[in-house]
């Protein structure tokens, strides 16, 4: 029997429509090529669903996501709606109420061309952040008092419990490499009551794992290793504000947002969203130069959480086949449009499936 998968696809705003479906010809050229199918069901939530219909998504739309296989995902983000509405209204909501407390964000180098704008650095980095994805800073506490006046307060309140560090520190152990080293991401001389626990429990998961090489870094240093010497990394496990902060590092260093990939997983629950990490753009939007190869890369990461690991593989392969031959869009110094991008990463997975 054939293997199927059920997939949802959700475009959402902006550039999410663009490069979401070279996504999903990539998808789909890979299920032809390794031999399962992909039963995609595209839904139509973001901000025009809002403007439509009050809200981002559907009541019911968590649950639909949850009886799915894993979930592709856009961007959301919109002139017309507030930004509080759009993030809360779709993917912050459904993290929390699907308790995907993990987002991972590998960052690896790829090949240059003379065209590639990012850093070059002698040796090639390999690494993977593991961000606590549910609490943290961004839990949605606090509030304002006394808008409008001379006497206007706000208040944000973090939110850090035992049970979630300790998940997502266990997690981020397993995941080091043989021989590897995992760097926890602190604070705590600044932050001695959030970051002091996350220290605690981050020692306390050390104990289980006697053999592993281990650190703690300040996040202000993470930021500037990571610049100096990304190949020093293995994985690092971060709270929600470091994680999202030092991703957005990982991808300068990569050249662009527009390559790197993200993953939102339960994995116990086996429930998977996945989505390239940069927002909708709406200052390119409808340009056609979008870079979609993070979003390509994240549909390598759906592959490998649906188990079609060699697919997954063989997308990676196309993606870094394609770099090498100066097939970019403009934000990588090259030419292509977003759909020549898709084009040629087809062309690539067909061809070696032949071969």
């Amino acid at each position: 029997m054939s293997r199927a998968y059920r997939i949802c696809v959700i475009p959402g705003d902006g550039i999410g429509k663009e490069v979401t479906p070279e996504a999903v010809r990539v998808l789909e050229a890979a299920a032809s090529s390794f031999g399962f199918e992909l039963g995609l069901d595209v839904l139509p939530w973001g901000s025009e669903y809002y403007l439509r219909d009050g809200r981002m998504m559907p009541e019911n739309g968590h649950e639909v996501l949850a009886n799915s296989e894993a979930t592709l995902f856009g961007a959301v983000g919109s002139l017309e709606v507030p930004d509080t509405i759009t993030a809360w209204g779709l993917i912050l909501s459904t993290r929390q109420k699907l308790d995907l407390y993990l987002n991972l964000r590998p960052i690896r180098s790829f090949p240059v061309t003379e065209t590639h704008v990012g850093p070059r650095y002698q040796e090639p980095y390999d690494m993977l952040i593991v961000r606590e994805n549910t609490e943290g800073e961004y839990v949605g506490l606090g509030g304002r008092l006394y808008g409008g006046t001379d006497r206007e307060m706000a208040s944000q309140v973090s939110v850090f419990t035992r049970h979630s560090i300790d998940r997502a520190v266990d997690y981020a152990f397993r995941a080091v490499p043989p021989r590897g080293l995992l760097t926890s991401v602190t604070k705590s001389n600044a932050l001695p009551h959030t970051m002091g626990l996350w220290d605690e429990v981050s020692e306390d998961v050390a104990g289980r794992y006697p053999e592993q090489r281990w650190e703690r870094m300040h996040v202000d240093a993470a930021a500037y290793q990571m610049v100096r010497a990304p190949q020093r990394f293995d994985v690092l496990v971060a709270s929600n504000l470091f994680g999202d902060i030092l991703s957005d590092v990982g991808a300068g260093l990569q050249g662009s947002l527009g390559l790197a990939a993200s993953g939102n997983i339960n994995p116990e629950q086996k429930i998977g969203i996945f989505e390239p990490i940069h927002g909708s753009a709406p200052d390119i939007a409808g340009k056609g130069i979008a870079n979609p190869f993070g979003s390509v890369s994240s549909a390598a990461m759906l592959l490998d959480f649906i188990g079609e690991e060699a697919a997954a593989e063989s997308v990676r392969a196309a993606v870094d086949d394609c770099l090498t031959a100066g097939v970019a869009t403009a934000d990588l110094g090259g030419t292509c449009s977003t759909t020549e991008v898709g084009d040629e990463l087809v062309t690539r997975l067909t061809a070696s499936s032949r071969s």
